[in-house]
């Protein structure tokens, strides 16, 4: 397997994340002192949700969008999260204050069902309440890796189906993203484009993949994609700018004769895919429609920090 780590995930290296305060349950530890009981229903069976968004100049990116998409997992995976929107986001800034965090920032927020007596799936053997562990960092994207774009291989691994696994659901298990994900650095990409129980393009193992044809803009239907923020985004400014975007039904054929094609994330923004399963999509990189939605995207990020006071 490639020892590499090129991805839409990579950050530059900032050594301040070695000293960096990590908030358990209403208590700040340092990195290396964080830690969690072995009983934890996150650990023990990947019960949990959570959530991951960015901070720009003192403000929390699209923080509503967020927080409705952690609340709802956690009501579809019937959670009790035990605080309220405000008292959670009063935690993150509790955690970014002590660690003098006001841009450039990637907080994640993760809250399991909490410590079980015994390793069990019975929720009713929890003996604690809900574990909330928020991470951090600083991270900023690392523009070499998004110029030189990303190579995706399409997994055999398939995008579940909403009555057993719904997408949209960010959820501590990952374990199909994960073996994805090794599939596609075993056959030396960089990430992986999944399909759906159709054998549509769905998204990638932990970003949404949309296409360039004709000017045109294509992701998958949502039906059996990440609930992405990112991806919303895209989508909203598409429409706000008289851009043509569908969201539809494609298959690896449509991928292929692509014009373009990129990936969105709320740590990499919009990053240009070059290849995929070998097949060269663009030599231009990024392409003209993808580095117009990357402009656009970056406005937005800029519209929502005037629109919000910094943190005081």
């Amino acid at each position: 397997m490639p020892q590499g780590t090129h991805g839409t995930h990579n950050a530059v290296k900032d050594p301040r994340n070695e000293e960096v305060l990590i908030y358990i349950n209403g208590e700040l530890k340092p990195r290396e002192e964080a830690k969690i009981s072995v009983f934890d229903s996150g650990y023990l069976v990947g019960d949990g949700v959570w959530e991951a968004l960015r901070v720009h100049d003192g403000v929390l990116v699209f923080l509503d969008e967020h927080l409705d998409r952690l609340w709802t997992g956690a009501a579809t995976i019937g959670l009790d999260i035990g605080m309220s929107r405000e008292e959670l986001v009063q935690e993150v800034w509790k955690t970014l204050d002590a660690n003098e965090m006001n841009n450039h920032v990637h907080v994640r927020i993760m809250l399991t069902r909490g410590i079980k007596k015994t390793p069990s799936q019975d929720p009713r053997l929890t003996v604690s309440g809900p574990n909330l562990v928020i991470v951090a960092e600083h991270k900023k994207a690392d523009p070499e890796s998004r110029d030189a774009g990303v190579t995706l291989f399409t997994s055999t691994i398939r995008r579940g189906s909403p009555d057993y696994l719904d997408p949209r659901l960010n959820c501590h298990s990952k374990q199909h993203e994960v073996q994805a994900l090794i599939q596609a650095l075993e056959a030396g990409a960089d990430e992986a484009l999944m399909l759906d129980v159709n054998g549509f393009v769905s998204t990638c193992n932990a970003t949404n993949f949309f296409i360039v044809k004709d000017g045109e803009v294509w992701t998958s239907t949502g039906q059996y994609c990440m609930n992405g923020i990112t991806r919303g985004k895209v989508i909203e400014v598409c429409h706000e700018e008289g851009i043509p975007c569908y969201e539809k039904n494609f298959s690896l054929f449509e991928v292929y004769g692509a014009d373009e094609a990129f990936v969105t994330g709320s740590f990499g923004g919009l990053t240009p895919v070059t290849e995929v399963d070998g097949r060269v999509i663009s030599k231009e990189v990024p392409g003209e429609r993808t580095r117009e939605l990357q402009k656009l995207y970056q406005k937005k990020i800029k519209k929502a920090v005037a629109n919000h006071s910094s943190h005081a």
